[in-house]
């Protein structure tokens, strides 16, 4: 079980440090209460609504979006052992999409990858099962897949958008070995080349901004999809991930992508759009 009695920021964020009591302690909070779905559902709405304080009190926002997949990251470390006891080490519970970025608002989805060594029989989805209606039980809403390193290698290379989910793959807590195969599975030597990868997103970008009559001044714009919104700096992250490695926006200043002013500029959009959604989150519930 992983040590959680200081928060450690996440590939993604500042790596200033954040104080939350509320997570340090946990994982005693949990075994007091004999990690009753009850507990679970408690702590997660007490974090809810100490984020949405900290964000009414102009925490910054990379700090709070960081902050919650910490959360959820010890919740699920907490919850795998327990529901899956016959299973949880040779299984792999792996976080991906936004989630595996280290990335959440108040209500995003969690998108979970459940990768396993070979197809499950019918014990083994029982066990999914169970650790899926437990998890909705609990107040998160989770977006899971069951795959084979082979099915996750052949459903990445018929879909940029199933590569773009898996490159940002972050191993949670499970078998590290089974995680290691899926990482070289994916390397761009073996699927979607560099030049692919990034044709193909420009692609995908054109039709996403066609969407929105390629203008970001529409009455009411979508931070997240629309033109100059949040995808698209997602993918200049995703492009430069696949071409350097890159796991930061501030490597492509170290790499040379990016001028310093420009990065500067790039990271004050992305800081703005996150506050404009995590403030909608807060709004809407």
């Amino acid at each position: 079980m992983e040590d959680t009695d200081h928060y450690a920021p996440g590939p993604h964020e500042s790596s200033r440090e954040f104080s939350w009591p509320l997570l340090d302690l946990l994982p005693a909070r949990i075994a007091a209460a004999q990690a009753s779905s009850e507990a679970f559902a408690a702590a997660l709405g007490d974090a809810q609504a100490d984020l949405r304080a900290r964000f009414q009190d102009d925490e910054p926002v990379e700090t709070l979006v960081h902050a919650r997949a910490r959360l959820i990251d010890v919740v699920l470390r907490e919850i795998w052992p327990r529901k899956l006891a016959e299973h949880a080490a040779d299984w792999a519970l792996v976080a991906v999409g936004g989630y595996g970025r280290g990335e959440l608002h108040p209500y995003s989805d969690v998108d979970l990858l459940i990768l396993v060594p070979q197809p499950l029989d019918e014990s083994g989805r029982g066990a999914v099962e169970g650790l899926v209606t437990f998890l909705w039980d609990i107040g998160l809403e989770v977006g899971h897949s069951v795959r084979t390193i082979a099915e996750c290698g052949e459903e990445a290379a018929a879909s940029v958008e199933v590569m773009t989910t898996l490159i940002e793959a972050r191993l949670l807590i499970g078998n590290e070995t089974l995680f290691a195969a899926l990482r070289a599975t994916l390397a761009p030597g073996a699927l979607w080349p560099v030049k692919e990868f990034f044709e193909a997103k420009v692609r995908e970008q054109n039709d996403r901004h066609a969407k929105a009559n390629d203008t970001a001044y529409n009455l009411e714009p979508n931070v997240k999809t629309g033109p100059g919104g949040l995808r698209d700096i997602q993918t200049i992250a995703w492009v430069a991930k696949r071409h350097f490695g890159a796991e930061t926006l501030d490597e492509l200043a170290t790499q040379g992508f990016l001028t310093p002013a420009e990065l500067r500029r790039l990271k004050s959009a992305q800081s703005f759009l996150w506050k404009v959604r995590f403030g909608l989150h807060v709004a809407t519930g």
